[in-house]
């Protein structure tokens, strides 16, 4: 190839970087012109409320060894919150794929990695938009970190690793099921069976003996598990950040991310 030939090809190749910017702020530019993203900030609210005004008494009184209920039910609020990112990102990634954005893009000049790294830089987006909101709104009724700088770095950190777990997740479901409404509808009940059948809101204690081994290892569990630990409480029932307590709920972060990562390189590789 010529000097000419080869510098026509490379002003003829978009950068793939300016491509993710311009679809990512096709996502992001209109949700915040638009209000869209008020619900990221208006959705961990709720949860709060809705968790901790009518069981605040009720649990305390039951007794979970914690110096205060907010500080037990907090990790369930930063659950709720992804997982109500999540769903967003599967009525996007579905409505991309019903409109026949996917097809378009495959054909045209556009890394097959971009659309959807785009979408999940969005969904990240409103993932820190909501975990902060959520954190907000735990310290208004009590929720503190304990454990000093480097234990809440790696709350935080933890916390986006679920996020964008269960995003991914959620993006390749909306990619594959190519129905919006279907999506939606079929992602809202598994976080609330889930989040109510955990440790999130009361003690596995507290559950039937028969589904007292569900309820303290599913996901839900583990993570609230694993946040509470990194939290700390003044009473020093939050459990010891160690490899035995943080194992579990990591293995099933990466594992939702070791099986979905390939699935989404594999959806937006496709060519029309």
């Amino acid at each position: 190839m010529t000097t000419g030939a080869w510098l026509a090809d490379s002003r003829a190749t978009p950068f793939r970087v300016q491509q993710w910017w311009v679809l990512t702020s096709r996502l992001v530019v209109p949700s915040v012109k638009t209000g869209e993203v008020l619900s990221s900030v208006l959705a961990p609210a709720a949860f709060t409320a809705s968790f901790y005004i009518p069981l605040k008494t009720v649990m305390m009184f039951s007794g979970n060894g914690f110096s205060s209920y907010a500080q037990f039910m907090m990790p369930l609020v930063i659950l709720q919150a992804a997982a109500f990112t999540a769903i967003g990102a599967a009525f996007r990634s579905a409505t991309d794929a019903v409109a026949g954005l996917d097809r378009r893009f495959g054909s045209m000049p556009i890394g097959s990695l971009v659309p959807v790294a785009a979408r999940m830089s969005g969904n990240l987006f409103r993932l820190l938009i909501a975990l902060a909101a959520a954190v907000v709104s735990g310290h208004v009724i009590g929720f503190r970190f304990h454990e000093g700088p480097w234990y809440t770095l790696g709350w935080v950190l933890f916390s986006l690793l679920i996020g964008v777990a269960l995003t991914l997740g959620a993006d390749v479901i909306g990619t594959v099921s190519k129905s919006p409404e279907a999506t939606t509808q079929a992602l809202v009940l598994p976080p609330l069976i889930f989040g109510m059948l955990s440790t999130g809101l009361a003690p596995a204690s507290q559950f039937p003996d028969w589904i007292e081994p569900f309820v303290r290892n599913q996901p839900i569990s583990q993570w609230s598990i694993a946040l509470r630990a990194l939290a700390g409480d003044p009473n020093g029932n939050a459990g010891e950040v160690s490899w035995a307590l943080m194992g579990p709920p990591l293995l099933w972060a990466i594992g939702i991310l070791v099986v979905c990562l390939p699935l989404a390189i594999r959806l937006s590789s496709r060519k029309a």
